[in-house]
C-alpha cells in the first residue's frame, strides 16, 4: 500500500490517433478528475502502447508502494494481460469493457445502443442501412457491429457484406469507407457510423456529392460529440455517459481499496438515443 495518506491511482489509456482530440479520452480523465479532487486523491496518467501492454506489469504501475490502484480507460481486447496484473492482487478496475469473467468493470451498452440506433432506421422504413465499423479490436467497435446485425436479423432483413465498411473511429479511412458506399451501385439509403467523427465524415463526403441529409441517405452516429456544433445538420446520435463512467470508475475504486465495496463490481450504463435532423423515411 502507498505510504503516503493520500492515495495514488494510476490512469492507464491506450496510445492511439487523435488522442489529444478524442472526445473519449478527455471526459473520461474530466469524470475523473472531479472525482479526485472531491475524494482527495492523486491519479497519475500513464499513456500505453496500443496493443503492447507489457508495460502494465514493468515499472511503478503495479507497485504498492507508489500506486494504490489502477484504472484502464480501455484494454483493447488484451485479457490475458489484464490477468496478469489482477493476480498481482493490486486493486483494479476496468472502463470500457464488460466481463463473463469475474473482472471489475464499468461499460456503457454499445450493443443495446447500435440496436436501437438501426432499428430506429428500420422503423423509418429503411432497408438497406451500411455500417461505418470502428475499431474491431476494441470491445465497443464489436459490440456496436454486433448490435447492428442483431437489430436486422430480428426485422429478417437481409445482411449486406458490401455494406459493412470499416472506419477504425478515424477521419481517412471513414471518408473512404464513405466512397465505397457511395460509389456502389447499390447504395444504402441510411448509414449507422459507430462514432460522431465517422458520421460527420460520412455527410462531408454527400455534401461533396450533392446528396441531401436525409432526403438521400439518413445517418446515425453515436457519441453526443461537441463537434456536432459544426455540422449544418443536426446529427442524430447516442450519448454515452462517458464521464459519469470516469467518475464511477475512480470512486468504486477507492470503495475496493478501502474495503467498503464487494467484487467484482460490474455496471453497465445505459446510453441516450437522440434524434435531430439527419433521419428520415427513404424516398420512395
Amino acid at each position: 500500500m502507498n505510504a503516503s495518506a493520500t492515495k495514488t491511482f494510476a490512469l492507464i489509456i491506450p496510445r492511439f490517433e487523435d488522442l489529444d482530440h478524442s472526445f473519449y479520452a478527455e471526459e473520461i480523465v474530466k469524470g475523473i478528475g472531479l472525482t479526485a479532487s472531491r475524494l482527495k486523491v492523486d491519479v497519475l496518467m500513464h499513456i500505453t502502447e496500443r496493443y503492447d501492454h507489457q508495460d502494465w506489469l514493468s515499472g511503478k504501475t503495479v507497485d504498492r508502494n507508489y500506486i494504490d490502484g489502477i484504472i484502464f480507460a480501455d484494454i483493447d481486447n488484451d485479457v490475458e494481460t489484464l490477468q496478469e496484473v489482477i493476480a498481482t492482487g493490486v486493486p483494479y478496475i476496468v472502463l470500457n469493457n464488460i466481463f463473463k469473467e469475474p473482472i471489475n468493470s464499468i461499460a456503457v451498452d454499445n450493443q443495446r445502443a447500435a440496436f436501437d440506433s438501426v432499428e430506429h432506421l428500420i422503423n423509418l422504413g429503411h432497408k438497406d442501412i451500411a455500417i461505418v465499423c470502428g475499431d474491431l479490436r476494441t470491445q465497443a467497435g464489436r459490440l456496436r457491429l454486433d448490435g447492428y446485425k442483431e437489430a436486422l436479423e430480428k426485422h429478417g432483413l437481409d445482411f449486406k457484406d458490401e455494406f459493412i465498411k470499416y472506419g477504425e473511429f478515424l477521419r481517412t479511412p471513414s471518408r473512404k469507407a464513405a466512397q465505397e458506399l457511395f460509389d456502389a451501385t447499390h447504395r444504402p439509403t441510411a448509414i449507422f457510423a459507430c462514432s460522431d467523427v465517422m458520421a460527420l465524415e460520412v455527410m462531408y463526403e454527400a455534401k461533396t456529392r450533392g446528396l441531401r441529409i436525409p432526403q438521400e441517405v439518413s445517418v446515425i452516429g453515436f457519441d453526443d460529440n461537441p463537434i456536432n456544433i459544426h455540422s449544418a445538420v443536426k446529427l442524430t446520435t447516442v450519448a454515452q455517459p462517458l464521464k459519469e463512467m470516469g467518475r464511477l470508475g475512480l470512486e468504486k475504486l477507492n470503495q475496493i481499496c478501502e474495503g467498503s465495496a464487494g467484487v467484482p463490481i460490474q455496471v453497465l450504463l445505459p446510453t441516450r438515443f437522440i434524434e435531430r435532423e439527419t433521419t428520415a423515411q427513404p424516398k420512395v
